[in-house]
This record gives C-alpha cells, sequence and structure tokens, in this order.
C-alpha cells in the first residue's frame, strides 16, 4: 500500500475511533488497530496509533481536570503499568502477526463483554492496592503487545464503581501514562520509522475531530444505544481478527 493510500485509511480509522474515545472515554487504538488491520500489518498500526493516543490522551486528562488527585489515587496502578508496557514490548518483539491479531481479537472480544453486560463485582476499597498491582500488570502485557488497554481498564474502574467523568479521567490519565514507553520501546526497536512516525503524527488531526464529535455526544445524550452500535461493530472486528489469526496467509 503506497503513503497517500496509508494515510487516507488511517485517517478514516482514527475520524471513527476518535469519536469512540469521546464518547466512551477508552477504546480509540483498540478501535483504530482493528480497522487499520484489514489493510496494514498490525506493528504498522500499532505505530500508526502511537502518537494519537498520546495526544488525546494528554488531551482528555487536560479537558477532565483534577490532574494532581488522578496521579495520587492511581499511582500504584501507573508505576505497575509503565514496568510492564517496558518489559512485555521488548518480550514480545518477534511475536509474529498471527499472534498479535489473535491476541488483540481476544482483547476486543473482552472489552465488548466486559463493557456490554458490565457483570465485574463490586471491589472493596482495601484491596485496591492490590488489584491496582494486578490490574496495572494485566494492561501493562495487554498494552505492550497490542496497544488495546480498553478491556483490563475497563475491568478495574467498573470494580471499583467509579462514575463517568472519574471513568474518562483515570482512563485518560493511565493510557497516556502506559503510551510513552510503548512509544519508545517501538523507536528503539525500529517499528517506528521517521515515515511512520510523520503519519502517526498526521493522524492527530482526525482523531481530535472525532475525538470532540464524541464528547458531544457524551455530553448531550447517554449514549447507550451509540454505544451499543459500536459494541456489536467491536464484536464483528475481534471474530474477524481471530478468523484472520487461524487462517493468516
Amino acid at each position: 500500500m503506497d503513503y497517500t493510500t496509508t494515510l487516507l485509511v488511517a485517517g478514516a480509522a482514527f475520524l471513527f475511533s476518535g469519536a469512540v474515545k469521546g464518547l466512551a472515554g477508552i477504546g480509540m487504538p483498540t478501535a483504530a488497530i482493528a480497522i487499520m488491520t484489514l489493510f496494514l500489518d498490525p506493528r504498522t498500526a500499532i505505530s500508526l496509533v502511537l502518537f494519537p493516543m498520546i495526544g488525546s490522551n494528554a488531551w482528555q486528562v487536560f479537558r477532565a481536570g483534577g490532574l494532581r488527585r488522578t496521579v495520587r489515587r492511581y499511582s500504584v496502578f501507573a508505576f505497575v503499568l509503565l514496568g510492564g508496557v517496558t518489559l512485555t514490548t521488548f518480550a514480545t518483539q518477534n511475536a509474529g502477526d498471527r499472534v498479535l491479531l489473535a491476541v488483540l481479537g481476544a482483547v476486543i472480544l473482552l472489552f465488548v463483554a466486559v463493557s456490554w453486560k458490565r457483570m465485574v463485582p463490586p471491589l472493596p476499597a482495601r484491596y485496591d492496592p492490590a488489584a491496582q498491582v494486578g490490574f496495572g500488570l494485566f494492561t501493562g502485557i495487554v498494552g505492550g503487545m497490542t496497544a488495546g488497554w480498553g478491556a483490563p481498564l475497563a475491568m478495574y474502574l467498573a470494580a471499583k464503581q467509579v462514575d463517568k467523568d472519574e471513568f474518562v479521567r483515570a482512563a485518560g490519565f493511565l493510557i497516556f501514562v502506559g503510551s510513552l514507553p510503548l512509544c519508545l520501546a517501538y523507536i528503539q526497536l525500529g517499528f517506528m520509522t521517521g515515515p511512520l512516525a510523520g503519519a502517526s503524527a498526521i493522524m492527530l488531526i482526525p482523531t481530535l475531530i472525532g475525538f470532540s464529535a464524541g464528547e458531544v455526544l457524551r455530553n448531550r445524550m447517554s449514549g447507550g444505544a451509540f454505544r451499543n452500535a459500536i459494541l456489536i461493530i467491536f464484536v464483528l472486528m475481534g471474530v474477524n481478527l481471530i478468523r484472520r489469526a487461524i487462517w493468516y496467509s
């Protein structure tokens, strides 16, 4: 695929995935990568998502406010996440496309299950430090392999029973923290080349446009029907990724 076509495909993916993130607070990398891997290899798709992921989550944290409180509240999770992402990215650098597609497909289906039914048991406050370690490591492993942070983050925040604004604030902060070592590792490993870095930076534009549109929807409506439609699309994406992993050529 030539560079111009890559930009067009990625631009459409990020416009949609940015709207998902603006509405739900998470799901942008998961949606963007799932769409782009229909046309691009997984490593290229993950490379393209890095700068939009960093930029959109920085913007989300800035808009949500309460940064100091958020940092204090989720510092253990963030610390474990940093280490988990870094170690996993280097440990799985030789993982093949089939493995990445299968893991990403499974993560997407897990994300749908958690988001749709919300059947996560509540987390007593006394267990929160241990939960932050466990979910921080889980999120780091998943994020380091696929940049798809949505499922483990949604599970943890659902267990804490946080409100909508706290969910958006915490998710933005933690994904921003995890994105930094992932980006640095991809640059060091050579997955993020100069042209891909330029394309990834350009993708900030459709991402923020989509994010703004999704944010308007989040502020004006419950988003239930729209969220269900998105989750149905995610089911199809997840099943297709697993199908491609099995019959990958």
